[in-house]
C-alpha cells in the first residue's frame, strides 16, 4: 500500500493512538463527527472520504459501547467504498469468558469475534490485528472473510525490562499460565526464569506453595500479559518477597486496572514500579510516578508499513 492511500480513524477512546500513528509516523488522519442525542443515542459521521482508500481503524473492546462504536465505524467505511479495512485492536477484552466451563455459559470472546467477522467485506479484503492475546485461540474465533493477525509487543516489553533491571535480574511470572511465555523471554534475554507453584484451596482461594528459582538478593521482574485487579500479581509478589527478593518490578502489556486497583497495588509496598504499554486507554489515564506507560504505536506502525 502507498502511504497516501491510507486513512487512519479511531474510536473515541483510542484517539491517543490515532494521534501517535498520524503525528509521529506520518499516516494520513481520517476525521469523524460525533455527538450524543438527549436520549443517549450516538451520532457518528465519517467526514473524510474513504472511497478507494486503505482504511485503518484503531479501537478496542474496553466496553460494550466501545465495541459497538468500533463495529459501526467499520461498517460505515466499507459501505462508503473503502478498498481495504484493517482493524487495529490493541486490546481485545472478554478474556474471562474465552471458553465455557459450565453448561449454558456464553463465550463472549467468540460472540464478539463473530460480530466483527460480520462487518461487510471491503473490495480487497478485511483483516484484524490483535496484540498479546490472553488466550492464543481467540484469533481462531474470527470467521469468514476477515483475516486475523496476532501481533506481539515483545520489542516494547524487552526494552522496558532492560531499562528497569539492566542484565542482573530474575524474570518471573505470576502463575503457570504465563510460564512458557516468560521462559521464552528469559531465554532470549539470557537470564534465569522463575515460577510460582500454587495450590487451589477452594473456588476463590489459592496459596503459593513454592518458588522455582533462587531469587534471594535479586531484582525480580514479574511479567504478566495483563493486570486487571492485581490479586494474582500481589500473591506472586508476596511469594518472591518471602523467598528473599531484594526488589520487585512489574512489566505488563495490558494495564486494565479498574477502580482502585492501581492504588491497592501501590499500597502493598511490594512493587518498586510498574511498566505497561498503552494498549488499554486506562493506562494513559493512570500514568504517573508508579505506573510508567510505553506506546505500542511503533509495533502497529511496523505492521502497517510491512503490509
Amino acid at each position: 500500500m502507498a502511504e497516501n492511500d491510507w486513512l487512519v480513524f479511531a474510536t473515541e477512546t483510542y484517539e491517543y493512538l490515532r494521534l501517535a500513528l498520524c503525528d509521529h509516523w506520518g499516516f494520513p488522519a481520517g476525521q469523524i463527527e460525533r455527538k450524543e442525542f438527549p436520549d443517549g443515542e450516538q451520532y457518528t459521521r465519517l467526514i473524510s472520504q474513504v472511497a478507494g482508500k486503505d482504511v485503518v481503524l484503531v479501537g478496542g473492546t474496553v466496553s460494550d459501547r466501545d465495541t459497538l462504536e468500533l463495529y459501526d465505524i467499520a461498517c460505515a467505511t466499507v459501505k462508503n467504498g473503502a478498498r481495504t479495512l484493517t482493524l487495529l485492536m490493541p486490546y481485545f477484552g472478554y478474556s474471562t469468558m474465552e471458553r465455557a466451563v459450565k453448561p449454558g455459559e456464553i463465550v463472549k470472546a467468540k460472540c464478539r469475534a463473530r460480530l466483527f467477522s460480520a462487518v461487510p467485506v471491503a473490495r480487497d479484503g478485511n483483516r484484524v490485528a490483535l496484540i498479546d492475546l490472553h488466550a492464543d485461540g481467540i484469533a481462531h474465533y474470527f470467521e469468514g472473510n476477515i483475516r486475523p493477525v496476532h501481533l506481539y509487543a515483545k520489542p516494547v516489553i524487552l526494552e522496558a525490562i532492560h531499562e528497569l533491571a539492566g542484565h542482573d535480574f530474575v524474570l518471573a511470572c505470576t502463575d503457570a499460565g504465563r510460564a512458557k511465555w516468560v521462559q521464552s523471554l528469559a531465554n532470549e534475554i539470557g537470564v534465569m526464569p522463575s515460577f510460582v507453584f500454587k495450590h487451589r484451596i477452594d473456588g476463590a482461594t489459592t496459596e503459593v506453595t513454592a518458588v522455582s528459582a533462587h531469587v534471594e538478593g535479586k531484582h525480580v521482574v514479574i511479567y504478566d500479559d495483563m493486570i486487571r485487579t492485581g490479586g494474582t500479581l500481589i500473591n506472586a509478589a508476596k511469594a518472591y518477597a518471602a523467598a528473599g527478593s531484594e526488589r520487585i518490578s512489574v512489566v505488563t502489556t495490558h494495564a486494565v486496572l479498574p477502580g482502585d486497583s492501581l492504588a491497592r497495588l501501590q499500597q502493598t509496598g511490594l512493587f518498586e514500579k510498574i511498566v505497561c504499554t498503552d494498549t488499554h486507554p486506562q493506562a494513559r489515564a493512570l500514568e504517573g510516578d508508579f505506573l510508567h506507560v510505553r506506546s505500542i504505536a511503533g509495533v502497529l506502525s511496523d505492521f502497517l508499513k510491512a503490509s
